[in-house]
């Protein structure tokens, strides 16, 4: 399915360091997701042949529209890149120049990318002229902090270098993800390109699905978080709300188990991976909260103090504390069932929205 084709209206899963692992994807595919995008894959690493960077590049059977999301400061190296995902396979390249984790930005890679307009304009030109046939797209920040919020100059250099489409996420890379996201000025983005603009930030509910592609003037909006934490969020953009109780939340979770069974292998080495990433997972489905019994919606950027809970599996769930996680994580990959009344005592834990690495 081509790009431009696939995006008016949908809600496009962001590529997340670890979250956007194959078999999550497919996961979210069979909850109703159409564009779908892998891990941020750091360009040098795939010259130098390095055997992890090129999983990250896999793309999965029943993809509709699969990009690659690919981060680096050479251009030729870059444009290298693009052409060894094209070849393999993606529907697009996407470039990363928001995220904000120290250990790339140290290293000149995402948002310190955003500091040089310039360089954005190079790399994407070279991408350009390296791919035949797939569009090449661009993923900015607003800005380095909010003394540098340049984010019309990175858009606006990324289109002029040749970008298909701009993905801006509403937060500057200070704020990493504990403000809420600016959707007007994504809307400042929108409004000064003659190409067509993904909003990214704080959809978690589909009412909010429209709301921020209307306030954001989008082709579509983009989720991270939104669907680390509920994954049938994709569902929810074409059938609304969904008040899916314990039960049904854990049918989706043994899903993702059996998807990472058969994707990393169902012996010792296998199990491991699969519960690196599991537990991983569950550290984000335990943030769910419904709707509020006065109709009102929790927020993404505060853990909800007082979810609405209607049985004992539904607090366990719930709980974020670290004996928590690791039962429900066991009992996930061992496909026993979740009896909340064999679960560990409690632990005071520290609420915190800051607490993914995107790409």
């Amino acid at each position: 399915m081509r790009l431009l084709d696939a995006l008016p209206g949908t809600v496009v899963m962001a590529p997340m360091t670890k979250g956007s692992n194959l078999p999550y994807r497919r996961l979210c595919l069979e909850l109703g997701a159409r564009v779908t995008l892998s891990e941020m894959t750091v360009a040098r690493r795939l010259k130098q042949k390095r055997r992890g960077e090129f999983a990250l590049i896999r793309r999965a059977p029943d993809e509709p529209c699969f990009g690659v999301q690919l981060a680096g400061t050479n251009p030729e190296e870059m444009a290298w890149a693009a052409a060894l995902v094209e070849s393999r396979g993606a529907d697009f390249v996407d470039i990363n120049f928001g995220c904000p984790i120290d250990h790339f930005t140290r290293k000149g890679l995402g948002a310190a990318m955003g500091r040089q307009p310039n360089r954005i304009r190079r790399i994407v030109e070279a991408m350009k002229r390296a791919v035949t046939a797939v569009p090449v797209t661009a993923k900015i920040r607003l800005g380095w902090n909010d003394e540098d919020r340049n984010f019309l100059d990175q858009a606006r250099a990324a289109e002029d270098g040749g970008a298909d489409v701009v993905t801006v996420h509403g937060r500057t890379r200070n704020a990493r993800y504990r403000l809420a996201a600016d959707w007007d000025a994504i809307g400042e983005v929108a409004a000064a390109l003659r190409v067509p603009v993904v909003g990214n930030g704080d959809v978690l509910f589909p009412h909010e699905i429209e709301a921020s592609r209307t306030r954001g003037g989008c082709l579509a909006v983009m989720a991270a978080r939104g669907v680390l934490i509920k994954p049938w969020l994709f569902r929810e953009a074409s059938e609304g709300y969904l008040d899916l109780d314990g039960e049904a939340r854990v049918a989706i979770y043994r899903r993702y188990v059996t998807l990472a069974l058969e994707h990393w292998g169902d012996d010792v080495h296998g199990r491991a991976r699969v519960r690196e990433f599991l537990r991983w997972h569950v550290g984000f489905w335990c943030r769910y909260a419904r709707r509020r019994d006065d109709g009102s919606w929790p927020g993404m950027q505060q853990r909800e103090g007082t979810p609405v809970l209607r049985s004992d599996l539904e607090a366990l769930l719930a709980r974020g504390d670290e004996p928590a996680l690791e039962f429900v994580t066991d009992r996930l990959l061992a496909g026993e069932p979740i009896e909340p009344a064999a679960a560990p005592a409690p632990v005071a834990v520290p609420l915190d929205a800051d607490a993914v690495v995107e790409g």
